[in-house]
């Protein structure tokens, strides 16, 4: 990750999936509301989205620090008036600034963090959802039925070194997971690189299935 001449933070991965992933959104997104991005990173993605989707109003958010003031930069040097100001936000907390949302992004984050920062996100997600609203979800995963990938076996492998704690989710044991709390999963679709775009949706009911 490099670091231009101000406080924005410019991450290669970025720029090379926002394209791809743009494309899974189109498909997915409401035409409007609230979206709340977590781990938004460097802010990269958020922008990017809003520039091509300007009939949502995005919200972003990251546990970091230096992430939101990349985040703010970002939005100040686009101009862009449909991003709100990031958000101090960790999916592991039980509350969260914010209480509603049409649909839910998370990119690359379950797989560089604790398994509870992805029990938070999906827990959160089924709080806060508006029934029959999406959470989308990128990164590597495993699966299976499905050999996995020299790539993200490696990659799998040094994530692990550098944190016990990290490394790729079973997709399916993302998938009860998030059944718990009311989301049922839509569609899985493959992406470049080995990644994926997980889309969970809110079930149709008032209360979360945990709690029937």
């Amino acid at each position: 990750m490099s670091e231009t001449h101000d406080a924005r933070q410019s991450a290669p991965a970025a720029l090379r999936n926002r394209e791809p992933i743009l494309a899974a959104l189109r498909d997915v997104l409401p035409p409007s509301g609230h979206v709340l991005e977590l781990a938004s990173g460097t802010g990269e993605h958020v922008v990017h989205f809003a520039r091509h989707l300007p009939g949502l109003e995005w919200q972003p958010s990251d546990p970091s620090a230096p992430a939101r003031r990349s985040i703010a930069a970002w939005i100040a040097a686009e101009g862009l008036t449909n991003v709100r100001l990031p958000l101090a936000l960790d999916a592991i907390d039980a509350n969260w600034p914010i209480d509603r949302a049409a649909a839910m992004l998370c990119i690359n984050m379950i797989h560089i963090s604790p398994w509870a920062a992805t029990e938070g996100l999906l827990r959160g997600a089924g709080r806060i959802l508006e029934a029959g609203s999406p959470l989308c979800l990128y990164g590597p995963f495993r699966r299976a039925g499905h050999p996995l990938e020299p790539s993200n076996a490696a990659f799998d492998q040094d994530l692990r070194a550098r944190n016990p704690a990290w490394g790729l989710r079973e997709l399916g044991e993302v998938e009860r997971c998030g059944e718990t709390h009311g989301l049922v999963l839509e569609r899985c679709l493959a992406m470049p690189a080995n990644n994926l775009f997980v889309v969970f949706r809110r079930v149709l009911s008032a209360a979360p299935l945990d709690a029937v």
